[in-house]
């Protein structure tokens, strides 16, 4: 059984398994993914979490000075995250990433421009899972990047690079987004997913699009 396949629980009822690929330093994607953990309250639906990379995606891009200091800061956390997979178990990804991006979404807790340096969070999201310290130590190591170099295409390669994060599979199909901003609650999250998965499900589906008038709303 793929990760994308319709699996049933213990009641018989019909569950939909979907896939999430996250960068954690994504507002964005954050807020979508603060979106999915309310369609799993109210849709019987379950996630699997799995990194991407905006480093990665972007490498070899000339985004002006600005973003590409961005871009090559973006590698200690998202590399933290695989290595923690890679050394700990999958069961750590989306932890380690609630604890991450409360502190970089949330709190707002790491520096602009030149500045910026995720390994103070990063030091603290690790000991708030329970994970070693010295993982810390990947966040400018290559060892496992090739493991993220394949959960990355694994989500991207759906959806074609010209898009970013957040992406979802599921039902055997993948869509970039929703980008929303704030995150639906309740019902409402509901509502959104099955109209999301309403349009991606057709083939001939590609893009809805309006400019966005507001920033991330973390609430």
């Amino acid at each position: 059984m793929t990760l994308t396949q319709s699996v049933h629980d213990v009641t018989g009822t019909e569950t939909q398994a979907a896939d999430f690929w996250f960068d954690p330093i994504c507002p964005w994607a954050w807020l979508t993914s603060r979106w999915m953990l309310e369609v799993v309250r109210v849709r019987p639906v379950t996630v699997q979490w799995h990194v991407m990379s905006l480093s990665y995606l972007n490498q070899g891009r000339d985004l002006g000075e600005e973003y590409n200091t961005i871009m090559e800061r973006a590698w200690a956390p998202v590399r933290v995250v695989i290595a923690a997979q890679e050394l700990h178990g999958k069961e750590y990804v989306r932890p380690l990433y609630d604890a991450l991006g409360q502190r970089i979404h949330v709190e707002d807790r790491v520096e602009r421009g030149d500045k910026r340096d995720y390994r103070p969070i990063i030091a603290e999201a690790l000991d708030e899972v329970g994970l070693p310290a010295s993982l810390l130590e990947y966040a400018d190591s290559e060892e496992f990047d090739e493991a993220l170099k394949a959960s990355h295409h694994a989500g991207m390669d759906q959806v074609g690079m010209e898009v970013g994060t957040p992406v979802i599979a599921v039902g055997g199909y993948a869509f970039f987004g929703p980008v929303v901003s704030p995150a639906p609650k309740g019902e409402e999250a509901g509502r959104v997913w099955d109209g999301v998965q309403a349009l991606a499900s057709y083939d001939g589906f590609f893009e809805l699009k309006r400019t966005r008038t507001r920033d991330p709303i973390f609430d």
